[in-house]
C-alpha cells in the first residue's frame, strides 16, 4: 500500500462520514493532531459495514474481530478547530483472513489526506481465523480492486 497512488476508484462503493474537529482534537499548532486521524478513520469504517454489511457488533457475536495491522496516512493539508471534515471510506480488497480499506478525508472542497488501513480477521482469543464464507463472498461483492 502506498497512498500517494491510493485514489477513490471512480465505481467504487463508499460510505462517508462528516466530522466536525473539536478544539481538543488540536495540538499546541492550533491545527488537528495526526494521531486523530485514526479515530476518523474507524468512524469512518464502522460506518461502512454498518452501510454496506452488518454492524460490527455482529461480528463480535460471530465470534471473531477485524483488528488493524497497519495504517498508512498521507496529509495533504492542515485541518483546524470547527472545520468539518467529510471522510470517505471504500474495501479495497478481501482475502480468507483480512481486508483493506482505503480512505480520503476533504475539508469542503479540499483534498486533506488519503489513507489506508490493512486488517487481520482473529477470533476472540486474538488468532488468525478464517471469515465464513457467505461474509467473504458478501464483502469480495463490495470489493473496488485487489492489493
Amino acid at each position: 500500500m502506498h497512498t500517494s497512488r491510493l485514489q477513490l476508484p471512480q465505481n467504487a462503493i463508499t460510505s462517508s462520514v462528516d466530522y466536525r474537529v473539536p478544539f481538543y482534537d488540536t495540538d499546541a499548532m492550533a491545527i488537528v493532531h495526526h494521531a486523530n486521524y485514526v479515530r476518523y478513520l474507524e468512524l469512518a469504517r464502522v460506518r461502512f459495514l454498518e452501510q454496506h454489511d452488518e454492524p460490527y457488533a455482529r461480528y463480535v457475536e460471530q465470534g471473531f474481530h477485524v483488528v488493524v495491522t497497519r495504517v498508512e496516512l498521507e496529509l495533504k493539508r492542515a485541518t483546524r478547530f470547527d472545520e468539518t471534515l467529510s471522510i470517505t471510506c471504500w474495501l479495497e480488497y478481501v482475502r480468507y483472513a483480512s481486508l483493506g480499506f482505503g480512505y480520503q478525508i476533504r475539508r469542503a472542497d479540499a483534498l486533506t489526506a488519503l489513507a489506508g488501513t490493512r486488517h487481520a480477521v482473529v477470533n476472540l482469543q486474538g488468532r488468525p481465523a478464517r471469515m465464513p464464507e457467505p461474509r467473504r463472498l458478501r464483502l469480495l461483492g463490495l470489493a473496488s480492486g485487489s492489493p
